[in-house]
């Protein structure tokens, strides 16, 4: 579940849905402040070239610099872009 934080992060961000689903399918995972953070390391990126059409990879391309955090009971708390290295 999509909290309205969440929504509202995502729109005013201009990230898809798809790359929210996209970075809980093949992101890592790190846990930061009682939540869990996902985002793409080159591993996951390439591995989800490998497994996505080439047109889909390349629509998400541009959304892919941004991190998820999820909350204990699964609802996404917020979505950003990241303009630096994730320190944890």
């Amino acid at each position: 579940m999509i909290t309205q934080h969440a929504q509202a992060r995502m729109q005013s961000r201009s990230i898809p849905i798809e790359a929210i689903d996209a970075l809980l399918t093949y992101g890592e995972t790190r846990r930061h402040r009682g939540a869990d953070v996902y985002f793409l390391d080159r591993r996951a990126r390439s591995r989800m070239q490998r497994s996505l059409a080439r047109n889909t990879f390349k629509q998400l391309e541009k959304c892919l610099d941004a991190y998820v955090v999820v909350g204990d009971g699964g609802d996404i708390i917020t979505a950003a872009h990241r303009h630096h290295r994730l320190r944890f």
